[in-house]
């Protein structure tokens, strides 16, 4: 199935790209001084020490991206990101399809599409200023809303390749479906326990590792893609 070559090498795609940009935005934040005296000059806002977020939560990752030149490298990765995921849910979408024998829009590829549209959205509005305080409480749903949307369309599709298992015997390796499954559902977890220390204020730290460990458990989700189909010819 073509699908299924064109999802492999969608996800692997989807899965380096925006870790490679935020984790090049930490860099520059951290080492401002090798684009010194250069037009990529780093913005005072966007400058920080030198700190692992993903272990002691020192900066968020809007912090690292939304200042120049950061944000020359996290928007531009992030709009070619959400063009990529609402290509692979229509893939997803076109091959379950081709499994079930249908000519349907399954839910997971409204929720995949309505998710890419969210980070789309949040990338346009990251670094923009305006001392509104509806706007800021926008700013975040938008956030939250591609996390949620993102958590739910990645559940669905697992469940409809868990209900396929049998047909998708020769064509996936079950032990990544798995892993998939556990992924989700821990996602899943996280995101509910964690809501009541999120809408609180203070615990700045944990806010800020948790962001750069749960965004790094979203894209998991699509390499994990990669290895869950068995090369096709």
């Amino acid at each position: 199935m073509k699908e299924i070559a064109q999802i492999r090498k969608l996800s692997l795609w989807i899965f380096l790209l925006p870790l490679f940009a935020i984790n090049l935005c930490l860099i520059i934040s951290q080492n401002p001084q090798f684009l010194e005296d250069t037009i990529f000059s780093v913005d005072q806002i966007g400058r920080s020490g030198f700190s692992i977020p993903y272990l002691d939560g020192g900066l968020s990752i809007s912090r690292a991206s939304r200042t120049f030149p950061q944000y020359l490298i996290f928007k531009p990765a992030m709009f070619l990101t959400a063009v990529l995921l609402v290509i692979y849910w229509k893939n997803n979408n076109q091959l379950v399809n081709n499994l079930n024998s249908s000519n349907i829009n399954y839910k997971f590829k409204t929720f995949g599409i309505l998710s890419a549209i969210f980070l789309v959205i949040h990338s346009i509005l990251l670094g923009v200023k305006f001392d509104i305080q509806i706007y800021k409480l926008f700013r975040r749903v938008v956030l939250l809303l591609f996390i949620i949307f993102e958590i739910i369309a990645q559940g669905i599709l697992v469940y409809h390749f868990y209900k396929l298992k049998l047909k998708l015997e020769k064509l996936i390796n079950k032990r990544v479906l798995i892993l998939k499954i556990a992924l989700v559902s821990i996602l899943a977890l996280v995101g509910i326990l964690s809501l009541p220390i999120l809408i609180t204020k203070g615990n700045t730290q944990f806010k800020h590792g948790l962001e750069w460990n749960y965004f790094v458990g979203v894209i998991l989700f699509y390499l994990f893609s990669r290895f869950f189909w068995r090369r096709t010819t």
